[in-house]
Parts: structure tokens; sequence; C-alpha cells
């Protein structure tokens, strides 16, 4: 079986590592590049005689200032406990099935999902169709099972959304685990706890075609029975950590020092750019800016907890909402100097988190 960590992407936010502090040179680059310049332009004192900045430029800048208060670029999972949800098998047409989860208060509030695991058990195949099956098509004894995240909209429609895929041979049996984490969080993204979660699993063909087997009608799981509470049911596992063990502590205590104890923090840190020889007569605005860094450390969890997760690093303290920083530069257009409005991406720390080094970013919700 594919282990339930292939997929994953690696993550990092563009500052230098992840909760680093900003450096004057992150600043110089991001802004040359927004720019398209590769070099920093030389200007003096006399290119800034009568240089005004327009109301509509100002109005541009404070409107891009407002607005990053308000957007947050986000970036960024163990497992403390885990819950498991008993599930239904509503429809079953040929291969396919949609198993439905009740998920109202099975995530607790103050925690972070770290995996959601779907088991399903597959039952034996009885020998004598074994050996019929092995007598029309030797060789060829994998199916492939598919889990997609099922969302029905408002108006009636339905979408669909890949979540984990995999081989599974007729001879074998028992319970077979598949990640649906990106479906829970798929489901998190809609913001409505008392809608179920919906797994649509469907057995298939491992390959098309006249002469392709069709192991994919030995392959069975276990479906709920009557009662509810039969052997070998679809089971949903949350894992989950609580940020009160396990998370960042918010601002930093301005009164205490920072040591190799500090729990995980945004530390207040100033960029002076009144101070910067390259910025002087080209940076009208800000003169400064708070850019804050994230420090401290984070707690690691239990041994135990870590053979799910042999690629991850240990837990971090990095910055994982940033906002952009709004500037008004001088720029040089048809001989004459003017000013103009850019934003950097990515310049200041909104809020600091403890992650796992190496851990996959969610996907957004596509509207």
């Amino acid at each position: 079986m594919q282990p339930l960590w292939l997929c994953w992407a690696l993550w990092a936010l563009p500052l230098a590592g992840p909760g680093a502090a900003l450096t004057e040179e992150q600043v110089l680059s991001s802004l040359l590049q927004q720019l398209h310049l590769s070099k920093v332009p030389v200007l003096g004192k006399a290119d800034m005689e009568g240089l005004v900045i327009p109301a509509h430029v100002r109005a541009q800048y404070v409107a891009l200032l407002q607005r990053s208060h308000g957007t947050r670029s986000r970036g960024k999972r163990f497992s403390q406990n885990f819950r498991e949800v008993a599930g239904r098998f509503l429809v079953s047409e040929a291969s396919t099935h949609l198993l439905v989860f009740a998920m109202e208060q099975r995530l607790p509030p103050n925690s972070e999902l770290v995996q959601a695991v779907l088991r399903l058990f597959q039952e034996p195949v009885p020998k004598a169709a074994l050996r019929r099956h092995e007598r029309l098509f030797p060789g060829s004894d994998r199916a492939r099972v598919t889990v997609q995240w099922l969302h029905v909209r408002d108006d009636g429609s339905n979408r669909t959304s890949l979540i984990d895929s995999r081989l599974v041979s007729i001879h074998e049996s028992g319970w077979k685990a598949l990640d649906v984490t990106e479906a829970v969080n798929f489901w998190q993204q809609l913001h409505r706890p008392r809608q179920p979660l919906l797994l649509q699993v469907s057995v298939q063909r491992e390959h098309l075609g006249p002469l392709a087997s069709s192991a994919h009608r030995l392959i069975r799981f276990t479906s709920q029975g009557p009662s509810g509470a039969g052997q070998g049911e679809p089971q949903l596992e949350l894992h989950t950590l609580d940020f009160r063990d396990y998370g960042a502590q918010g601002n930093c205590d301005p009164k205490a020092p920072i040591t190799e104890g500090t729990r995980c923090c945004r530390q207040e840190m100033y960029i002076d750019l009144q101070g910067l020889k390259w910025a002087e007569n080209w940076v009208l605005e800000p003169p400064g800016f708070l850019a804050y860094e994230c420090v401290g450390t984070c707690q690691q969890p239990p041994e135990s907890l870590t053979f799910k997760w042999p690629f991850l690093g240990p837990r971090q303290c990095i910055a994982s909402e940033t906002t952009s920083l709004p500037m008004i530069v001088s720029m040089e257009e048809g001989g004459k100097r003017r000013p103009q409005v850019v934003s950097l991406p990515n310049m200041r720390v909104q809020k600091c988190s403890c992650a796992w080094d190496g851990a996959p970013v969610p996907r957004k919700l596509a509207p």
C-alpha cells in the first residue's frame, strides 16, 4: 500500500527561514522585483526638489495600507489524539459508494487538524471466485480505489475533488487506510459544521480496454449494518493537536527576555527605511515599518506519535500569516520624477504558529 504522505508538498514562506527576521536586503530585493529594476536608481536631493505627492497617489497608498491590515497571506501539520466517526453507505451503484460522516463537534475547538484517515475494511474474496478470475485473467489481480470529496452546492449542483487513489489487490483483505485530510480541510472551509462530510469511493478497473481485467468486481468493502454498529464499518479518524499545548502564544511579552525556553511568539522588529542609504531620496513613504519576527520554540509531541510522519521535521515557530507593505517611491517617466505606489508582498508578520517542517499547505477551495 502506498504511504499516506506520498503526495505531500513542501511549503516555505518567502522569508529567509520559517521564522527568520526580515532583512534590509530582502526589502530591497522585493522592491526591485516589483518595479522591474535591476539596480537602485541614483537620486540626489536636486531630483526631489518640487516633487509633490498627488492626492490620488496618496489615496491609493492609504487604501493599500488599510487593505493590508485585513488581507493576510497564509502558509502551513502529528497527532495528539484522534476520533473515529462511523460512516454510512448511502449509495451502492455498481462499484461506486457514497459515504456520509456526521462532523458536528467532531473537531475539538482551538485545535489543529493534523491528518484525517479513512479506514475501509476489504472483505476476502471467496476462493471459488478467486480461482475463476485467475483462470480468465492470469496475472491481473488489482483494481484502483479512488476517494473523492463531494460538495453539494446550494443550487443543487455537485462538484467533486480527487483526494486519494491507489491500487488494491484481490488477494488482500482487512483494513485499508486512505488519506482524506484534504477532504476535511475542504469541508472546514465551507464553515458549515452541521453539514456532513461526503466522500465518494469508487472501485475501477486498473486498465481500460476490451481485454481489461474484471478484478474491480471482486473488491468489496464492509458497509454499515442495520443497527449502525456492525463490525468493519467505515471509520474516519481525525488526528488533532491542542493549540494550548502545541501552539504559539501570540505576541511576545515585551518585558520578558527571549530565551531557549520561550514559547513561540511574535516579537516587534522595526525596519528604519530613513536610515538606509539605498532608500534615501527614493522611498517617500513610509519612513519605516514594524515587520515583526517569530521567535521561541515549539513543544514537540511524544515520540510514540511520530511513526506516521517519517519525512517531517520537528515543529518550528514560523510566520503563518503575513501582509503586504505599500510604499510610495520616486520613479522617472519622460525625464521627470513622479511618485508611484507599489506593494511588497509578505513583508509584515501578522501571526506566528507552530508547524511541522515540511508540512503541506491545504489547498484553497475554489468558488
